[in-house]
């Protein structure tokens, strides 16, 4: 029998390394590839319109793709639960076939839309392609549980061997036969949206540094892939969180909506690393991504990741709750030039180095504000092009000292630390022009320059630029301190319970408690 089938193109926006979508075209006589602009998202999760524009750049250059092989690209409208079943019987479906996400809703959702396809004869086939390796084969390795430490899952990942290597990229012949039938109205009833359309104002866009789609991911990754000296020699905390041009390849973006696939950029990594002297992981090329399968694994294997409340894993903390101290460091406005820079750059670019993302979330959270980690969160999912849920998580509690990283007396200064890579202030006077004009003396502590300088600077501290809305030296070690009575606590329920909340190797739980037996001193970086 020969199959109509769609395949429902999600996160995997690409042609390269797409298995569902190879699967959706054997034995096949119709084949449909749609994407649905599913409600849940706008209402559930915050998208900015920088992310908005890379989704819709990125669905363009998928139906150019397409269109080459005479096939078109379907955007269907409204919740898949109640898409799917016209569909089915609209189009007589008989194969539906999809890359596997591992979100909670996508989860859900999945399950909901299997039955469905039950119940309606439709076959469903599921794909992993979204990680270089399927996350629950891992817990499974682990005997059910997700590795908590970098060092377990790469030892979890020696026992089952390389990535596996991408599938083939689709060509004009693997269609030879298929049919996708579409009409000279298909942009009126399946049409790409604009922002427009999405009710966004385009002029509201920031500059156009990364466009969306697979063609400009290939393009980037061969860029780089070029420059084989900096990939082996590529050290992450070596490189700039404040540098005028980006100092990485800003290929996460093309990786969290599947423009790029994972395994792709594995394997290429590879190639170039073949037969030469390289930096290893944590901190190479490769190590980065070892990074996402890490908290890829854990948002699968914890339940409630995105929460303190309920996530196993997570420091219980009394976090503070100001609105007026959260809105001034989202919009830029904490007093703190380097600060304010890096969350300037967020908002109009919608990208940030991963080190200047350390910065800013450790002066939210542990380092000066006293907010919420959770709330950090959502203002990066809302602006950043890669927001990916189990990345965004993960990393918040990290950098917030709340899980996997519990060395919460090194505090990253809003002036010491990036003064280590920009002493002149490039940075802050590109993206903070009203400072441009301050002396390098005062470019980081504007507030300490005279008044005749700031004069001359034509600018005004506490009236064109605002006064430190905290004084980090005071507030960052009386955190310290309530850090350090949040592990407390967290410790003696453990005792209590006789259970090890940590979950970490008998080393980390080692070193943990002579953080309550010395003496506290703060580390600055």
């Amino acid at each position: 029998m020969k199959h109509n089938s769609i395949h429902w193109f999600r996160k995997g926006l690409r042609l390269h390394d797409n298995p569902a979508l190879l699967a959706a075209l054997k034995d096949c006589a119709e084949m449909r590839p749609i994407f649905i602009l599913d409600p849940w998202f706008p209402k559930n999760m915050k998208v900015g319109i920088n992310r908005w524009r890379f989704l819709i750049e990125s669905l363009r250059d998928l139906d150019c793709s397409l269109r080459k092989m005479n096939s078109r690209l379907f955007i269907v409208r409204g919740k898949p639960v109640e898409v799917f079943p016209r569909l089915f019987k609209e189009w007589r479906v008989t194969r539906l076939t999809f890359e596997i996400d591992t979100e909670p809703y996508a989860q859900l959702r999945d399950s909901q839309v299997a039955e469905i396809a039950k119940e309606h004869g439709v076959e469903v086939i599921r794909k992993v392609s979204n990680t270089l390796y399927d996350t629950e084969r891992i817990i499974l390795e682990n005997n059910g549980k997700p590795p908590l430490t970098y060092v377990k899952l790469q030892d979890l990942l020696s026992r089952l061997g390389p990535p596996k290597k991408p599938a083939p990229s689709l060509k004009g012949e693997d269609l030879k036969g298929i049919h996708t039938p579409y009409t000279d109205y298909h942009d009126t009833e399946f049409g790409i949206p604009t922002l427009e359309e999405l009710g966004l104002n385009p002029a509201a866009t920031g500059p156009h540094l990364f466009p969306g789609g697979e063609t400009e991911a290939i393009r980037r990754l061969g860029e780089y892939m070029q420059k084989s000296v900096w990939v082996c020699n590529f050290k992450k905390p070596e490189t700039e969180p404040n540098s005028l041009t980006p100092s990485t390849t800003v290929l996460s973006p093309y990786v969290k909506f599947g423009c790029l696939s994972v395994r792709t950029f594995w394997w290429k990594i590879a190639e170039v690393y073949h037969g030469k002297k390289h930096s290893s992981p944590p901190v190479s090329l490769h190590g980065q991504l070892l990074w996402r399968e890490f908290f890829y694994t854990a948002g699968v294997g914890i339940p409630n990741f995105d929460h303190m409340e309920g996530n196993s894993v997570c420091l219980q903390v009394d976090w503070d709750s100001n609105e007026e101290y959260l809105a001034a460091w989202r919009e830029g406005r904490t007093g703190y030039p380097f600060i304010d820079a890096i969350m300037t750059q967020l908002r109009t670019e919608g990208w940030i180095h991963h080190l200047a993302r350390h910065a800013v979330a450790c002066f939210l959270t542990r380092g000066d504000l006293w907010i919420s980690w959770e709330e950090g969160q959502k203002v990066f999912e809302e602006f950043l092009l890669d927001a990916d849920w189990s990345l965004n998580a993960g990393n918040w509690q990290w950098l917030s000292a709340s899980a996997f990283f519990y060395q919460f007396y090194r505090i990253y200064s809003p002036i010491a630390f990036g003064k280590k890579t920009d002493k002149n202030g490039d940075y802050i006077r590109k993206y903070i022009p009203i400072l441009r004009k301050f002396p390098v003396d005062y470019i980081y502590e504007p507030w300490k320059a005279p008044r005749s300088i700031q004069e001359r600077a034509g600018c005004i501290i506490g009236k064109d630029y605002p006064k430190p809305i905290v004084d980090h030296d005071t507030v960052s070690k009386k955190n310290i301190q309530k850090m350090k009575a949040a592990y407390t606590r967290r410790s003696a329920t453990s005792s209590k319970s006789g259970e090890n909340c940590l979950k970490g190797p008998k080393k980390r739980s080692l070193s943990m408690a002579n953080v309550f037996t010395k003496k506290i001193s703060q580390k600055t970086c």
